[in-house]
C-alpha cells in the first residue's frame, strides 16, 4: 500500500512539473483551425481546467485526485474525448496482456532451460557457440529486432501481417478465423519479445548454475550414479527463487507494455496507446496507464512475497 500511494503521489507530481501546459495546447491547436469567439475560448479554458483537474490549488488538485481515483475515475481523456481513461485502457489492455504475458513466459521457459543446460555442459563445444550466440544478441535493442522481424518476413517475404492485431472486420470471438487472425498478426511481435528477452533469462541462468553444479549435493549426486535428468532437475528447483522475482516482475510490468514494438508493429496495446498519449500531451491517460503500472507491479511484488514458501522449503513464515 505504501508503494502504490508513493507511486501514485509521483504520478500526480511529475506531469505538473513539466513545462507543457495540457490546456494551452489544445487551445493552441483548436484556435489555429478555427476563428473562436474569445468568450467561447475563455469557457473552454475552465472546461478543459477542469477536466485536467488543474482547478484550485495543489493540495486541492491532490485531494480531489485521490476521491476520484478511489471511486475508479480517471477522467476523460483529452484526445479522444469524449472516451474516459478507464474505457479506452480496458479496450487496449487485453491486447497488451495476450501479447506480453505468452512472449515473457516462453522467454522465460526457455532461458531456463537452456541456461541450465548450457551451465550444466560448460565443457561441450554446443554449449560454448549457444553461449556466443546469446552474447551476441543480448546487446541488440527488442525494438531493432522487430524491425528486422518486419523487414524479413512481413516484407521481403510476406508471411505474416505488417501491421495490427487482427484482420479487418473481424469481431473478438473464438471463432477459429479469429484465433488463427489472432496468432497470425502477434507472431512477430512475439517473436522479437522472446529474442530481445531470453538473452538475460539464460545469462543469469547460466550463472547460477555454474554456480552450483560445484555444490556437494551435485557432487553426491554423480558420484551415486543418478539419471542426468534427475540431477538437472535439482539444479533447476535450487535455482529458480531468484529467476521467480525477475518472471514475477516481469509479469507485473506488462501493464506498461511494450511501447516501441507495439509502434513497430501497429499493434493495438496499451503502448501505442501511451505513446500517443505522451505525443499529444494527454496527462490523464498517461496517469491512468502509469497508474496501472505501479499498482501492477506491487500487487506482483506482494503475491511473489506469499508464494516464496511454496517455493522454497527453506522459507517459512512463523
Amino acid at each position: 500500500m505504501i508503494v502504490i500511494f508513493v507511486g501514485v503521489t509521483i504520478v500526480f507530481i511529475v506531469p505538473r512539473l513539466t513545462p507543457m501546459d495540457p490546456v494551452q495546447s489544445i487551445i493552441s491547436r483548436v484556435t489555429a483551425l478555427v476563428d473562436t469567439d474569445p468568450r467561447a475560448v475563455e469557457k473552454l479554458v475552465e472546461t478543459l481546467t477542469d477536466l485536467y483537474g488543474l482547478r484550485g490549488s495543489l493540495l486541492e488538485q491532490y485531494l480531489r485526485f485521490w476521491k476520484h481515483l478511489l471511486s475508479g475515475d480517471l477522467g476523460p481523456s483529452l484526445t479522444m474525448f469524449p472516451a474516459s481513461v478507464v474505457d479506452i485502457i480496458k479496450i487496449s489492455l487485453p491486447w497488451t496482456i495476450g501479447l506480453m504475458t505468452i512472449s515473457t513466459i516462453i522467454a522465460w521457459l526457455l532461458g531456463i532451460i537452456l541456461g541450465t543446460l548450457a551451465g550444466y555442459f560448460s565443457n561441450k563445444r554446443w554449449s560454448q557457440i549457444l553461449g556466443t550466440v546469446v552474447m551476441c544478441i543480448y546487446p541488440i535493442p527488442y525494438y531493432i529486432i522487430a524491425l528486422i522481424l518486419v523487414l524479413l518476413f512481413a516484407y521481403l517475404l510476406p508471411i505474416f501481417p505488417l501491421m495490427g492485431g487482427a484482420s479487418i472486420g473481424l469481431k473478438p470471438s473464438f471463432s477459429w478465423s479469429f484465433i488463427t487472425s489472432l496468432l497470425k498478426h502477434g507472431f512477430l511481435p512475439a517473436i522479437s519479445l522472446v529474442i530481445g528477452t531470453i538473452g538475460w533469462i539464460f545469462m543469469s541462468q547460466r550463472a547460477l548454475i555454474s554456480r552450483l553444479v560445484a555444490s556437494d549435493f551435485i557432487v553426491f549426486a554423480e558420484t551415486a550414479s543418478l539419471p542426468r535428468k534427475k540431477i538437472l532437475s535439482y539444479l533447476i528447483r535450487n535455482s529458480m527463487l531468484p529467476q521467480i522475482t525477475d518472471l514475477a516482475l516481469s509479469l507485473g510490468g506488462i501493464f506498461s507494455g511494450a511501447i516501441i514494438t507495439e509502434q513497430v508493429f501497429s499493434y493495438p496495446g496499451i503502448g501505442v496507446v501511451l505513446y500517443s498519449a505522451i505525443l499529444q500531451g494527454d496527462f490523464n491517460l498517461m496517469m491512468g496507464i502509469s497508474i496501472f503500472s505501479i499498482i501492477g507491479i506491487a500487487t506482483a511484488a506482494l503475491v511473489l512475497d506469499l508464494i516464496y514458501p511454496l517455493l522454497d522449503p527453506r522459507i517459512r513464515y512463523k
